[in-house]
């Protein structure tokens, strides 16, 4: 052992507190170490002159005089305390960030086509103008909307139907 791992080691061997071990190892070498032996006799003498010490008891009132001198003292907050937050805002920025985070890795809802843009920019006129707006003229020329009947089959069923049962007017068949 070296006497650098000694100084770490010299109090626990005086005072009795090191394992086995160690106290065995710590002792080959002091065999070796006369500065080191020189040093743990006088952390014994020390040791010893402590013990000789008489215990001084402190008075009853002695905690609450020591409690309300903490109290009196002003309390100094540094220029970081403003940094520290509370858990309230601790998990509310927390939220935010997780929002955002969620948000931000969303993929776009649909992303136009060029055709897309072309259609809209040839439509575009047609929607400006107030009057076609106005008239609701466009909208004849939407189909009707499919309506369920009592039997559970719905207008548009029945429609193809009747149909189907009429002769095509452009056919060359003749009845």
């Amino acid at each position: 052992m070296s006497c650098k791992r000694m100084e770490n080691k010299i109090l626990g061997y005086v005072d009795g507190r090191l394992k086995e071990s160690e106290r065995l190892e710590v002792e080959k070498h002091l065999e070796a170490c006369g500065a080191c032996r020189l040093r743990v006799n006088e952390f014994r003498a020390v040791t010893s002159l402590l013990d000789e010490v008489p215990q001084i008891e402190p008075s009853a009132a002695f905690d609450v005089r020591v409690r309300a001198r903490v109290a009196a003292e002003p309390v100094r907050q540094s220029w970081w305390a403003w940094f520290t937050p509370s858990p309230r805002v601790a998990f509310a920025a927390s939220l935010l960030l997780l929002a955002t985070v969620w948000v931000a890795s969303r993929p776009a809802d649909r992303t136009l086509t060029a055709t897309d843009e072309a259609q809209i920019n040839q439509d575009l006129p047609v929607l400006e103008n107030l009057d076609v707006l106005s008239d609701f003229g466009a909208l004849t020329d939407l189909p009707q909307p499919v309506q369920a009947d009592d039997n559970g089959g719905t207008n548009q069923d029945q429609d193809q139907q009747q149909q189907n049962q009429k002769p095509d007017p452009n056919s060359n068949q003749t009845m």
